[in-house]
C-alpha cells in the first residue's frame, strides 16, 4: 500500500466533457482487463472519443459526473438493488467510478433501468455506460480498504445477513434492518393521484424501483420501492405530512413489512422500472404476499376509472391560475400549467415534449406510421426522421405530459422486427427544414391535423389510453360493414385475426385479437383512419380487455 501510483488513469476530453477513455496502473499489478469496443446509455448520452461502435454488455459499468463529496456506499447503492456487486473503484478527482457486478446479466439490468430513469446522486444527475472493461482488479491500489469495506457491509444489507441493529453503511447511513419499501395514503383525495405522479414525487429522493397503486377502504394507496433503505428514509422524512395540491392530497408515509415488491405487470397500476418487458395484465398486478399482507383484493381496482390517467390529461379547476397554487410539492418540480381551463401535470423535464426514438426499421419507417402510433398516447405535432440515420427520429408531442406518456407505453415494444427504444430527447422542440434544404421528406408537421384524438377538452379518449395489446378496439364502422369485411380488412394487412365481436349495444364498435401484440401494433398503424366508404374513417385503439 505504500507504492506510489503515479498515473492513475489517462484521461481523454471532448469538447469539455470528463469522459473516461481508457484506464491503466503504473507501478503496480493491478489492472483493468481491457476489452475492445465503449458504448454508453442514457439520453443522447456521448460515446467515447475514437469508438466506432457501441459498447457490447460488460459486468463492469462506468459511471460519470458523480459529484465530489460521493461517499461509496451511495455510489454502490445504485447498484445493490440489481445483483451483487463485487467491485468498486472511485476516481473522485475525475468525478467517475467503475463499478463491477457479478454477473452481466445484472449490469444489462441496471443499465436498462437507469437508461429510462435518470440516476441521481445527492440531486445531481449522473451517467452511467458500458465499461470498456471487462474485469475490475483493484487489490493493490491505495485507499481501497474504505471502499471494501463499504462494499462488505451494503452487501450484507441487501443479503439480509447484516443483524446487528443499529449497524451503520458508512457515512450518511441508515439502520441494516429498514426496509426500502414504503407504504403511501393519499389522504383528502380531492384531485386524482396516479402511479406516475408518485413517480415523480419520490424519484427526487432517490431510485425508485418499483410502484404499485390499489385502494382499501375507499383510499388510495401505494406500495414503493427504493434502490436502497437509505433512499426510503430521506423521503419519508421529507415527504410524510406533505400535500401533493394545494390544501389537499396529504402523504401519509410508513415504511412497510415487504423488503421487496414481484410486480406482474407494467400498466396505469404497477410499474416495474427495471423490467421493460413485462406484459400490460389485466390488472392484477400484486402478488398473493402482498394481497395478504395488506387485505387488498386479488384484483386491485383503480379509483379513477378504466383509463387510469387523471393527472395525465388534467381535470377541471375552477378559479386556481397557475399563480394560486401555493403549498403542496411545487418546490419538488411538480409542473403545472392552466390550459383552457385545466390544470395539466407535466411529467418529465419541464417543457420537454419531444422524444428521440431508435432502433426503428429504415426500410419501414415513416413519419405518417410514427404519427399514427404515437397519435395514440398524445397529439403528435412534428415527426422527423433523420437524414443520415433513418433508425432514428425525434417526435415531438403537445406536451411533456404527453411525451411521458408515449414514452412509458412505446418504450421496449416490437415493431416491423426491431425493438423501439424511447427516451426523452434533449431537444426543446422539432426544427422544419429550412426552404430549399434536401429533406426528403423525412420532417413532417402535423399540429394541425384532424387526426389529433385529445385535441378536444373533455373528450372520452382520455378515459380509453391503454397499453399497446394484441386486441384492438374498433370504432366509426357504418352499418353496411359485416364481421368478415373486417376480418378481410385485417388479414388482407398480414395480421392473423384470433376473435371478432361487435359491441352488443352499439355496433359501431367491435372488438378484434390479433394472433401477436407485434401484429397488433402494425395493424393500427396500418389501419387507423382506413376508407370504410360511406363517409366512415375507421378509428383503432388499444384495448384493456380480451375476447
Amino acid at each position: 500500500m505504500d507504492g506510489i501510483v503515479t498515473d492513475l488513469i489517462a484521461v481523454g476530453l471532448k469538447r469539455g466533457s470528463d469522459e473516461l477513455l481508457s484506464a491503466s496502473v503504473v507501478n503496480g499489478p493491478s489492472t483493468m482487463s481491457n476489452s475492445t469496443s465503449a458504448t454508453a446509455n442514457g439520453n443522447n448520452t456521448k460515446k467515447f472519443k475514437g469508438d466506432g461502435s457501441p459498447n457490447p454488455p460488460s459486468r463492469v459499468l462506468h459511471i460519470r459526473k458523480i459529484p465530489y463529496e460521493i461517499s461509496e456506499a451511495e455510489v454502490l447503492s445504485l447498484g445493490i438493488p440489481f445483483g451483487k456487486v463485487t467491485n468498486l473503484l472511485m476516481l473522485k478527482g475525475k468525478n467517475q467510478a467503475f463499478l463491477e457486478m457479478a454477473s452481466e446479466e445484472a449490469a444489462v439490468t441496471m443499465v436498462n433501468y437507469y437508461t429510462t430513469v435518470t440516476p441521481h446522486l445527492r440531486n445531481q444527475p449522473i451517467y452511467i455506460q458500458y465499461s470498456n472493461h471487462r474485469e475490475l482488479k483493484t487489490d493493490n491500489l491505495p485507499n481501497q480498504a474504505r471502499t471494501q469495506a463499504a462494499l462488505q457491509a451494503l452487501n450484507a444489507v441487501h443479503t439480509g445477513n447484516m443483524s446487528m441493529t443499529g449497524s451503520t453503511i458508512s457515512e450518511g447511513a441508515v439502520l441494516a434492518g429498514q426496509s426500502s419499501v414504503l407504504r403511501i395514503i393519499v389522504e383528502n383525495l380531492f384531485y386524482p393521484v396516479t402511479l406516475e405522479v408518485l413517480h415523480q414525487i419520490f424519484t427526487k429522493y432517490g431510485t425508485v424501483l418499483k410502484i404499485i397503486t390499489f385502494t382499501k377502504n375507499n383510499q388510495f394507496q401505494a406500495l414503493l420501492q427504493y434502490a436502497d433503505p437509505m433512499h426510503a428514509h430521506h423521503a419519508k422524512m421529507a415527504l410524510d405530512g406533505q400535500n401533493i395540491y394545494n390544501a389537499c392530497c396529504t402523504l401519509r408515509i410508513e415504511f412497510s413489512k415487504l423488503t421487496s415488491l414481484n410486480v406482474k405487470y407494467n400498466n396505469d397500476k404497477s410499474r416495474d422500472f427495471t423490467r421493460l418487458d413485462l406484459p400490460s395484465g389485466d390488472g392484477q398486478s400484486i402478488d398473493a404476499p402482498v394481497a395478504a399482507a395488506f387485505g387488498a383484493p386479488g384484483i386491485i381496482s383503480n379509483p379513477y376509472g378504466a383509463g387510469g390517467f387523471g393527472p395525465a390529461v388534467g381535470f377541471p379547476q375552477a378559479g386556481l391560475s397557475v399563480q394560486g397554487i401555493h403549498g403542496g410539492l411545487g418546490h419538488l418540480g411538480l409542473q403545472h400549467a392552466a390550459v383552457g381551463g385545466r390544470l395539466m401535470h407535466g411529467m418529465g423535464p419541464a417543457g420537454n415534449s419531444v422524444l428521440l426514438v431508435s432502433n426503428l426499421n429504415p426500410e419501414k419507417v415513416s413519419p405518417h406510421w410514427l404519427f399514427i402510433l404515437f397519435g395514440v398516447y398524445g397529439d403528435v405535432h412534428r415527426v422527423k426522421i433523420l437524414f443520415n440515420k433513418k433508425e432514428n427520429a425525434l417526435i415531438q408531442m403537445a406536451d411533456a405530459n404527453q411525451a411521458q406518456l408515449a414514452m412509458s407505453h412505446l418504450n421496449g415494444q416490437k415493431v416491423y422486427g426491431r425493438v423501439l427504444r424511447v427516451t426523452l430527447s434533449k431537444h426543446q422542440m422539432v426544427q422544419l427544414p429550412r426552404e430549399g434544404q434536401e429533406d426528403q421528406g423525412l420532417t413532417k408537421d402535423y399540429g394541425n391535423s384532424p387526426l389529433h384524438r385529445f385535441k378536444k377538452p373533455g373528450s372520452k379518449n382520455f378515459q380509453n389510453i391503454f397499453p399497446p395489446s394484441s386486441t384492438l378496439h374498433l370504432s366509426n364502422i357504418p352499418p353496411s360493414i359485416t364481421e368478415d369485411d373486417l376480418k378481410n380488412l385485417f388479414e388482407s394487412a398480414g395480421s392473423s385475426v384470433r376473435a371478432f365481436k361487435f359491441f352488443l349495444k352499439d355496433r359501431k364498435m367491435a372488438l378484434i385479437q390479433l394472433d401477436s401484440l407485434e401484429e397488433a401494433i402494425q395493424a393500427l398503424i396500418d389501419l387507423h383512419n382506413h376508407d370504410l366508404g360511406e363517409n366512415h374513417h375507421l378509428r383503432v385503439s388499444f384495448s384493456k380487455s380480451t375476447i
